[in-house]
């Protein structure tokens, strides 16, 4: 290799920092689209420095500066594992208008309120935008400051100004760098601003939460470095249709990532759901065919959601297979199982499938909930009442057990049900499965081994 080209500069991936001697197109590594720039040749090496603090035994570093502080929001905190960590950063992540403002503001009022400085910092909407919806809410308090600014340099000087203990920007994509190059939201200014304002959480152990944008696919816009970046990554679901909202943690260095918070966003503001299982079940005054309740986990939750099925003589040549709020593909599966394992032919009629109250499921223990629902509408049979059925199904017919039973049982029997269908345990020795039937917290457990026995089991299938 020539001189000349060892000392040409390499190129660089802004999201991944992949190298390569010429520019491409496309990142080797991430696949990520005109993210390779050209990256400086090195002129200086790394020599040592003065050190900000000694190390020290990691037994003898103090914990108390990282204890949770609670957010004021119960199902936050459930998320967080515990609440707020003094000096981390948190990145909130949703679509437009799901409400992650409001839910900011509600956390901000509520810090506030115990006599906590706040500082809340807007980009996207005037301060008095945000007033008015702080009445709205009841969130005016005197510990709570705003500020409307687009620049990195007037946010810290805000800080600095301010100290507060918390820390709101929305959003991150809105705030720009002097001196930077690039647009505010672009890769260069995003990993900038960001870097810069963790940098001072980390060093004044403020709370930190940044407003972040999706893109039409529901990824986090902006470098994928952001992400790394940050202690929390949040992500905040909801259907247009719905108040219903959901957080889920999609990182946390502090909890677990298989929590999740419910809350209900209505006009007077934002609360928290802390049971929203009666938002997915409707009560009927009678037996209806083609209705089944599902026991599923979101996170380490339990939430019981009804399925509804309804099967008609179709006209058409290609019946038509609608579903909501559950996977499309799943019920293809299970009506093939059902014509092939249990005689219920369905090729010429037309199969619509939803669930109550907007709840969306992609856990496969829904898939006996739905089976029974589908083969109820065709036999025009209603389940017993009290009945709720829980199980994925294989191809082959058979029913596979499901993660935390118990904890699903227990639901199941609060909200007063008396009846539950589940897979059968297999034998300890690996042979066949092991029939169980008893009763547990109340509530008798009828273990069934496939599809066709569990339908029997309820009654629903074709005479």
């Amino acid at each position: 290799m020539s001189k000349t080209a060892r000392s040409r500069p390499a190129h660089r991936c802004s999201e991944c920092g992949w190298e390569t001697s010429k520019w491409v197109g496309r990142c080797g590594e991430c696949q990520a689209w005109g993210s390779v720039v050209e990256a400086a040749a090195p002129t200086l090496r790394a020599t040592a420095s003065p050190v900000t603090s000694p190390a020290v035994p990691i037994g003898q570093v103090s914990v108390e500066d990282s204890k949770f502080r609670s957010s004021g929001v119960p199902e936050l905190d459930r998320v967080l594992g515990g609440g707020l960590v003094p000096g981390a950063a948190i990145l909130l992540a949703g679509e437009p208008g799901v409400g992650k403002s409001t839910l900011l503001l509600e956390v901000a009022a509520q810090t506030a309120r115990v006599r906590t400085r706040t500082l809340y910092v807007t980009g996207e909407e005037s301060a008095s935008q945000v007033r008015l919806r702080a009445d709205r809410t009841g969130g005016v308090h005197d510990e709570l400051f705003l500020a409307a600014e687009t620049d990195l340099g007037a946010v810290l000087s805000h800080i600095e100004q301010v100290r507060p203990t918390l820390l709101v920007i929305d959003s991150v994509q809105t705030i720009g760098a002097s001196g930077v190059e690039g647009v505010p939201g672009g890769v260069t200014q995003v990993k900038e601003v960001a870097a810069a304002l963790i940098r001072v959480a980390k060093t004044r152990n403020i709370t930190t939460v940044l407003v972040g944008h999706v893109t039409k696919d529901g990824s986090i816009a902006g470098p994928r470095v952001l992400e790394h970046l940050v202690d929390v990554v949040l992500h905040f679901e909801g259907d247009r249709n719905s108040r219903f909202r959901m957080v889920r943690a999609m990182k946390n260095r502090f909890g677990p990532i298989d929590e999740v918070g419910c809350f209900d966003l209505s006009s007077e503001g934002i609360r928290a759901v802390t049971d929203p299982t009666g938002l997915f079940v409707e009560h009927h005054s009678s037996q209806v065919p083609g209705t089944c309740v599902a026991v599923t986990m979101e996170g380490r939750r339990p939430m019981l959601a009804e399925v509804q099925a309804l099967v008609t003589p179709s006209p058409l040549e290609r019946p038509r297979r609608t579903t909501s709020g559950i996977d499309g593909s799943r019920v293809a599966m299970i009506l093939a199982v059902l014509q092939q394992h249990a005689g219920i032919r369905l090729h010429q009629h037309d199969v619509f499938a939803s669930t109550v109250g907007g709840a969306r499921i992609t856990e496969p223990a829904a898939d006996l909930a739905i089976a029974i629902a589908i083969a109820s509408s065709t036999s025009g049979i209603a389940p017993p009442k009290g009945v709720v059925a829980m199980g994925e199904i294989g191809l082959a017919g058979e029913l596979r057990r499901v993660r935390d039973l118990p904890q699903r049982l227990a639901e199941a029997a609060r909200l007063g049900f008396r009846v539950a269908v589940v897979p059968s345990e297999p034998s300890p020795a690996g042979g066949e499965a092991a029939p169980r039937r008893g009763a547990v917290d109340g509530m008798q457990v009828l273990d069934v081994t496939s599809v066709r026995s569990a339908l029997r089991t309820v009654g629903v299938s074709t005479p």
